[in-house]
């Protein structure tokens, strides 16, 4: 049988133990600190004397070590993988805590859970949960990490084991895990000592699952950096946005300079030269139309819409925009080839400008 040292000490990084027996790369310790694969949470990583470990199995009475290296006789020392330790027992107290506020909160049983190496996820007995529920419970969450409530680990009959959020179905000794004065779980998985070590619990998104619905969350360092990531996608997005969006600005007013040159060589020129364009429908590209309109030589164009007034001129016409149109505005201005503003009286002005 092996002592589990992680049951009763979670913060043990370093130990030593007596080698058992060792079948190839399988290594048997009497007492081990290293957590196996159990309950959703994932095995712990580290070093045995000089091998490396790079799995833990569940056997029941025994804990089976997957070694790469040679394992002698005797006693050997044993080092875990602090980080990744760590990492994992705030995303399961993180977890117990988010269980016991969905329950809390809406009633929501969670039916199982799974812890990954970037994200943790835990499903819970609702074809939905939405939004508003979702950022509720990270809110509440939040506020009991920052309540520095005390997590403690101790040992029931289970026959007498009071307030569990969920029956179990164990015999004998129950390890139970408690929040203080939020939840009281049966566990054998490690945990922090108080909420606060949690650290931030961010709940991303949700997924329907056969009749429950998946919650994905983040404690800790990973949840700084899902949102540092969410943060970077969205700056990412906005750039492509902004990008985008210069490029049809660019394209629009490609095609409003295509538009006016088809305009002036479609316009008659009239007895004295001048070729005169008159557009009624106006838009932001208009501005462009015009300037192309009128960069061939000898045109006047000419824009309105809702006694808003666009006048634009070539330079050899000897026309000064803004002083023609200027005293036909009830506002507005401009420079010599280019002018515009709301006309007082949009229908005269037009005569005007195009006489």
């Amino acid at each position: 049988m092996t002592e589990r040292l992680y049951y009763t000490d979670a913060y043990l990084r370093h130990f030593t133990a007596i080698v058992a027996s060792v079948d190839g790369a399988k290594v048997y310790l009497d007492r081990t600190a290293f957590y196996p694969t159990s309950g959703g949470q994932p095995h712990d990583l580290g070093v045995l004397g000089s091998a490396r470990v790079v799995d833990v199995v569940d056997e029941g009475e025994r804990i089976a070590h997957i070694v790469e290296g040679e394992i002698g006789e005797g006693e050997v020392a044993g080092e875990i993988d602090w980080p990744r330790r760590f990492d994992h027992m705030r995303q399961h107290t993180g977890q117990h805590l988010l269980s016991a506020v969905f329950a809390d909160l809406f009633g929501l049983e969670t039916v199982s859970v799974h812890f990954a190496a970037e994200v943790s996820t835990l499903d819970l007995a609702a074809p939905t949960v939405d939004a508003e529920e979702l950022a509720e419970a990270e809110r509440v969450a939040n506020e009991r990490v920052a309540a520095n409530v005390a997590v403690t680990v101790g040992f029931e009959d289970a026959a007498t084991a009071k307030g569990l959020r969920k029956a179990s179905e164990r015999e004998g000794t129950l390890r139970v895990v408690e929040i203080a004065g939020l939840d009281r779980s049966a566990c054998g998985g490690t945990h922090v000592r108080s909420t606060a070590e949690i650290g931030a619990i961010l709940l991303r998104r949700t997924e329907k699952v056969r009749q429950a619905t998946r919650v994905e969350f983040f404690c800790g360092a990973r949840a700084v950096r899902a949102a540092r990531a969410a943060r970077e996608e969205v700056a990412a997005l906005s750039r492509r946005v902004e990008e985008a969006g210069a490029a049809l600005k660019k394209l629009e007013s490609e095609t409003a300079s295509l538009r006016g040159a088809k305009r002036y060589f479609e316009t008659v020129p009239s007895p004295d030269g001048l070729r005169r364009a008159l557009v009624r429908e106006t838009n932001e590209s208009t501005r462009a139309e015009a300037i192309a309109f009128t960069s061939y030589g000898k045109g006047i164009f000419v824009a309105e819409r809702d006694g808003a007034i666009l006048f634009a001129v070539s330079a050899d016409t000897g026309v000064d925009a803004a002083a023609k149109l200027k005293p036909l505005l009830a506002r507005g201005g401009g420079g010599k080839t280019l002018a515009q503003g709301v006309a007082a009286d949009p229908e005269a002005a037009i005569r005007e400008l195009l006489g």
